[in-house]
């Protein structure tokens, strides 16, 4: 018997199926560093496009995961980054927009890309991803990283041009460009992507119980 079919949802941790997952990198964060007050101009209106993405995605029965650095803070764990990034960060708005939900997954990075040194892929092959959607701060580093590490693992990728920023429109619109040229990734708008229920089915309970909870983004 395959390990898949023994443990085929990391012991109840990773119930949904979807061939799709949304990514937010770094949503969570304290912007306590240099360039963060130019950052934040760009991360107020992201924010905003991300959580109606979010909400889709909901409803689609489409796995949310945070993939969040731990900011040096190596005796924390994800809730004590998301208490500190509101209590003490200079962007709170941003953090509490975006706050995850109870059955949202998170997964701690050490570096750059989601994918190193972290449990990022062997969640998303208990999830049976295929295609991500990647969003967050910052397009050019964190955004980038995970991206290259996603297309060398045959992932199909998606970077909405209004879902990630970086401390400038010309930094991140080259981020862009880089992605949508080498990494093959459609980087059109969050509107434009179209989210559908997994032909599995497995999703469809937990986006109806998603749906009981929470109220969809203002306009």
């Amino acid at each position: 018997m395959s390990i898949r079919k023994k443990n085929a949802d990391l012991h109840g941790s990773a119930p949904d199926k979807h061939d799709i997952a949304l990514l937010l990198i770094d949503v969570i964060n304290d912007f306590d560093f240099p360039g963060a007050d130019q950052l934040l101009r760009y991360a107020r209106p992201m924010a905003r496009n991300l959580l109606r993405l979010k909400w889709r995605a909901y409803k689609a029965g489409v796995p949310v995961i945070y993939v969040n650095d731990n900011f040096g803070r190596w005796k924390s764990d994800f809730r004590r980054t998301l208490d500190h990034s509101e209590r003490h960060g200079r962007g709170p708005d941003v953090v509490k927009l975006l706050r995850p939900e109870e059955n949202d997954y998170f997964v701690l990075k050490p570096k750059h890309s989601g994918f190193f040194s972290s449990a990022l892929d062997t969640l998303l092959r208990y999830l049976h991803t295929e295609t991500l959607i990647l969003t967050g701060i910052a397009g050019n580093f964190c955004v980038l990283f995970t991206a290259n590490d996603a297309y060398m693992r045959n992932f199909n990728l998606f970077v909405p041009s209004d879902c990630t920023v970086s401390n400038t429109k010309r930094e991140n619109d080259s981020a862009l460009r880089l992605m949508k040229k080498f990494l093959k990734a459609d980087t059109r708008r969050a509107s434009r992507i179209i989210l559908h229920r997994s032909a599995r089915g497995d999703s469809k309970g937990i986006a109806k119980k998603r749906k009981r909870q929470l109220s969809p983004p203002a306009n």
